[in-house]
């Protein structure tokens, strides 16, 4: 009986444990309310390039199910504005990815080696991306509808995705650099290991998100 009590015990233990990890970090205090808008029903120029409702992506399988992009309302009237000025200069935007819900943020560093773990943000303090306020993005020539060339691929783990990497060509380093002129023009800034990821301001007053885009009205 002893040995069947202590059997349960450890199993209920385990079951804790195993629910504690598959859910967002317990947040307090106060915070903004969240109003996630979708990019593309604010502006129809920005393109949308969704790698995760794609095999083509870190983890090779996609992990969204529909090929959308969210940010809460500021950021995303902001985005706007910035794509109206780079058009002046013959590119647009184009998204990767905006909002993410946390249960992908947690997949993506489930299979992230440790060495590469600076390019995924931790489950357990949660993501810019998982409030909201946190985009990944790239140009696009307006004449041709063309992503143009940075100096590193999308998701790359490599000193090519720094945002202060001197490789590449001239070209390529001055539209990186163009992109994130405008982005910290309009409250956003990039993200040191990243060129293509930038968090907008006042992030930390909004609540860790986990729904699906479906439910996102």
């Amino acid at each position: 009986m002893k040995k069947i009590t202590i059997l349960l015990l450890v199993l209920i233990g385990c079951s804790c444990l195993f629910s504690c990890a598959v859910q967002p970090p317990k947040e307090t205090g106060e915070f903004y309310t969240t109003h996630l808008v979708e990019l593309t029903k604010l502006d129809s120029s920005i393109h949308l390039d969704i790698r995760y409702a794609t095999s083509n992506n870190l983890v090779g399988k996609p992990v969204y199910k529909e090929a959308r992009a969210f940010l809460q309302q500021p950021a995303a009237e902001a985005l706007v504005r910035i794509n109206a000025k780079l058009h002046q200069k013959g590119y647009g935007l184009l998204v990767f990815d905006g909002y993410r819900p946390w249960s992908v943020t947690k997949l993506f560093w489930d299979n992230t080696s440790a060495e590469n773990k600076k390019f995924v943000a931790n489950p357990a303090k949660g993501s810019r991306h998982n409030r909201g306020c946190a985009v990944d993005l790239s140009l696009y020539n307006l004449a041709t509808g063309k992503e143009v060339t940075m100096t590193g691929v999308y998701d790359e783990m490599s000193e090519r995705s720094y945002p202060n990497y001197t490789g590449g060509t001239t070209e390529q380093r001055q539209l990186r650099d163009l992109l994130r002129q405008y982005m910290e023009a309009d409250g956003f800034a990039v993200y040191e290991y990243e060129w293509w990821h930038f968090d907008f301001k006042d992030w930390q007053h909004y609540r860790i998100g986990n729904i699906p885009f479906s439910r996102i009205k």
